[in-house]
């Protein structure tokens, strides 16, 4: 019987673009959710109010860890869904600088937000032709993508499934439908809009790759990056709980949404965990 060829590992290129993917947006979680009131002085563009900085900068910090976890695996089939995912909002991020280019601090009088601007553009312009560049050279790279661990099983499967569908209905009204953001439990601009929505479209697509995967041990950076994103959701709206109007159900509404999203990063983790530790025991590889 022939071996099974070796798993795919990662090309330089995509290791590259992962890790300074990670430090990137170290940065932008920094910026936007430690400092997120100061974004007219030290950000690309102002961001009001502070709570759709926070948001931001959660995103961020929850794609962090999607990279450094996909990053550490070393394998395309661990890493596929987090470079995928940055692909789609780099791009999605590019197309909604270039459409509020007049909002970006690209003359400002201040050397700290003009430099952020232009750093901003220059990173959006290259990152989505590199990783198109890196996706065919590792497309190309010998190896299989086997699969690693058991299945989701059904309850991951629903809730996954209904939060991608949310996110993707919910990201695509926000980017393309002015009347979207008035809806929205918070004071949202025409660029704030998007650039949340840029999150929501990736959030969106990520629950789409793991359910298509439908692979417990592949699923463990993403369920990270879930409970990550969670909790720095809820850290957020208790800093700037003012930002938001309670009287409305949208209010609740998101509130739901993010326990949910919080709900399903731990039950992934737990559940990829008790299975690890359960075929440790019987000895399985």
């Amino acid at each position: 019987m022939a071996e099974p060829a070796p798993a795919r590992p990662l090309v330089p290129a995509v290791r590259a673009l992962l890790a300074a993917f990670a430090v990137l947006t170290l940065v932008a979680t920094t910026q936007l959710f430690v400092f997120g009131r100061d974004t007219a002085s030290g950000f690309a563009w102002t961001v009001r109010p502070p709570l759709s900085a926070a948001f931001l900068g959660a995103g961020y910090g929850a794609g962090c860890v999607l990279v450094v976890l996909s990053l550490r695996r070393g394998t395309w089939g661990a890493a596929r869904v987090g470079f995928l995912t940055v692909w789609l909002f780099a791009t999605a991020v590019l197309l909604v600088t270039l459409l509020h280019l007049d909002r970006f601090h690209l003359g400002a009088a201040g050397f700290v937000p003009r430099a952020a601007a232009w750093g901003w553009l220059a990173v959006y312009v290259a990152v989505p032709v590199a990783m198109a560049v890196a996706l065919h050279a590792q497309l190309r790279a010998p190896g299989e993508d086997p699969r690693a661990g058991p299945r989701l099983g059904r309850g991951l499967h629903v809730a996954l499934g209904a939060q991608a569908v949310l996110f993707l209905l919910v990201g695509v009204a926000l980017f393309a439908v002015p009347a979207a953001r008035d809806r929205w439990p918070w004071q949202l601009t025409p660029l704030t809009a998007r650039a949340i929505a840029c999150w929501l479209l990736a959030l969106g697509l990520a629950a789409v790759l793991v359910v298509a995967d439908d692979d417990l041990q592949r699923l463990r950076p993403a369920a990270a990056t879930y409970a990550v994103l969670g909790v720095l959701q809820l850290f957020a709206l208790l800093r700037f709980r003012a930002d938001v109007d309670w009287g409305r159900a949208a209010a609740w509404a998101y509130l739901a949404a993010v326990c949910a999203v919080l709900s399903s990063g731990a039950a992934g983790l737990a559940r990829s965990r008790r299975r690890t530790r359960r075929r440790a025991a019987l000895g399985v590889g």
